[in-house]
């Protein structure tokens, strides 16, 4: 029985005009791009091309005097973490007790998150809170949608740590698909003079992300969620903003980000969000239609689920739906066994029985809460393959009623 993969949220397959750029890359063998020899500044020609291309199809700009920065990473959450404590003045641990807010002597201060985000994010805001900083978590709706007013509240609340010096809010969430309205996000911190980051992991290459048009300060993307390499991201940082690096060593990407960067990971992040800008059109449309047979499909096999953030704006390739009635985790397992990959979650949290910090979050019932599964297609998900999915779901439910 051949697997439906239906996880793309966790990682999608290495699109194979990807693979060739970076097979290509491998066997020409580039040098180091740091090298000053012949080979080495051709290696950096190559890479610095890439990372202009990449910035341009992000809606971002690496030339003139207000020129933006985008910074290879190792992924969405090195991406992160470089965002959260680069950009409120923070550093992450180093092996010992001290931080660099500490070396400096500047007190702790003060951070909104939503309470929505990726692990890479709340774990990194709990760590500034073990460190005495004042973490602020913003509420959503039922729908999964940030309350602006609370965030206005928040904004305008007097602190003994001050002002908040980082807003981040992600633009899609990885669980529910549901999207932010980062643009008035972005319109209200600027307002009260506070720098805000977005992690668009999950709508990079599966809707159009603008970096100029949004207005926040840094943006976080990760090639393998739309078809990229594994082990490279990026984050996108306005020239205005003072970022701090968490790593320290050579002087590679303005010394934010020391280490020997990958020319055959950036070529291939590069054919990935090409791939994306040539299907850019078709493929949201064709990714809703198969999201909404999947979803029309589920509710008549089994009446009583519940897509949660249904109502809200969402990425057309999400769908994450409550069986009521059932538990999550022996459905997930039960899923597998038919050969149909989905997920209980975020992939970062795998492993975990807690209950989705989303879901919790929206203030869903218990019983619905209990009962989620994440369902995620991608540029390769065929109808056939929905209505396979559905043919097996039904006979799992069958069994479990």
């Amino acid at each position: 029985m051949q697997a439906i993969y239906l996880d793309h949220n966790s990682t999608a397959p290495l699109l194979p005009e990807v693979a060739a750029a970076m097979a290509q890359a491998d066997a020409a063998g580039y040098a180091n791009p740091a090298s000053q020899h012949s080979a080495g500044r051709h290696a950096h020609q190559l890479l610095e091309d890439a990372r202009e291309e990449i910035a341009r199809l992000l809606g971002a700009n690496l030339t003139g005097a207000a020129a933006d920065r985008l910074i290879f990473t190792s992924g969405g959450t090195e991406a992160n973490n470089l965002a959260l404590f680069g950009l409120a003045g923070a550093a992450a641990s180093n092996g010992t007790s001290s931080t660099l807010a500490a070396q400096e002597n500047r007190a702790p201060g003060r951070i909104i998150i939503s309470s929505i985000e990726h692990p890479s994010v709340t774990a990194s805001a709990d760590f500034l809170a073990k460190c005495g900083w004042q973490v602020d978590r913003l509420a959503v709706t039922s729908e999964g949608v940030v309350e602006l007013k609370h965030l206005d509240e928040l904004l305008s609340t007097s602190s003994p740590f001050g002002p908040p010096r980082l807003v981040s809010v992600m633009l899609a969430n990885n669980e529910t698909g549901v999207l932010q309205p980062i643009a008035e996000i972005a319109a209200r911190c600027q307002a009260a003079g506070v720098p805000v980051h977005t992690d668009a992991v999950q709508a990079v290459g599966k809707v159009p992300v603008n970096f100029r048009a949004l207005g926040v300060a840094a943006m976080t993307v990760a090639g393998h969620k739309f078809g990229g390499p594994r082990g490279m991201g990026a984050l996108l940082v306005k020239q205005a903003a003072v970022l701090r690096p968490i790593l320290h060593g050579a002087t590679q990407q303005f010394g934010l980000r020391p280490g020997t960067e990958s020319v055959s990971l950036a070529l291939g992040f590069l054919a990935a969000l090409r791939s994306w800008a040539n299907d850019r059109d078709q493929r949201p449309r064709r990714l809703a239609a198969l999201r909404d047979r999947l979803e029309a499909g589920i509710r008549t096999i089994y009446p009583a689920a519940i897509v949660n953030g249904k109502n809200a704006s969402r990425l057309s390739h999400t769908s994450n739906v409550a069986f009521v009635g059932h538990n999550r985790q022996a459905l997930f397992m039960a899923l597998d066994m038919a050969g149909i990959c989905c997920s209980t979650g975020s992939a970062c949290a795998s492993g975990s029985s807690e209950p989705s910090p989303t879901l919790l979050a929206m203030h869903l019932p218990r019983e619905v809460v209990q009962a989620s599964l994440r369902f995620s297609l991608g540029v390769n998900t065929t109808a056939e393959e929905i209505d396979d999915a559905l043919r097996r779901l039904a006979g799992v439910l069958n069994q479990h009623c």
